[in-house]
């Protein structure tokens, strides 16, 4: 079972809208690093990631990241130690030791510079997607997906239509099996 990092990005657009338990699904052990849980800071999503965490197991991340910040800091030229910093620290060090991380983020540079190095990668979509796969209804996940819309995801025209596609592909796929 791999770990999977929780980016603040995804985490405050689900928990804006109470729906954190989406992220309970996937497939690993959840890992939100102190810095991500410092950038939420927003309501309702702070009290929902305190909730989140008091109800599911969710880990922080291990000494070895902590190790691999610097050299995180260096390949996004960052000079803070944000959450950003933190999950692409934790790619370096599972990938150097030839370990599977994931990574839920919609952070394009975080999500571009962890799948160059060897995470896999979803984001805010991809957990409605995989909602769909787990049997939630699919006008009921293209709501989600208007919910995080209007709550600060903000999806243009064409990630909205992509979205669309993807959960009826999702519901199709699952009728099937």
């Amino acid at each position: 079972m791999s770990d999977v990092y929780l980016d603040a990005t995804t985490v405050i657009s689900l928990g804006t809208i109470g729906e954190l338990e989406r992220l309970a699904s996937l497939d690993g052990r959840l890992v939100v690093p102190s810095a991500v849980r410092e950038e939420v800071t927003t309501e309702p999503a702070k009290t929902n990631l305190e909730r989140f965490l008091d109800h599911y197991d969710v880990r922080s991340a291990p000494e070895e990241v902590g190790e691999r910040v610097p050299h995180a800091r260096s390949v996004l030229g960052d000079d803070t130690e944000r959450g950003d910093v933190h999950i692409v620290a934790a790619v370096l060090a599972y990938t150097a030791s030839d370990r599977a991380v994931g990574v839920v983020s919609d952070d394009r540079r975080v999500r571009t510079t962890c799948r160059g190095l060897g995470a896999t990668v979803t984001g805010t979509i991809g957990i409605v997607v995989r909602a769909v796969d787990e049997g939630l209804d699919p006008d009921a996940a293209k709501d989600l997906v208007s919910r995080l819309d209007a709550h600060g995801l903000h999806l243009t025209g064409e990630l909205r239509e992509t979205a669309d596609e993807l959960i009826d592909e999702a519901a199709r796929d699952d009728d099937a099996s």
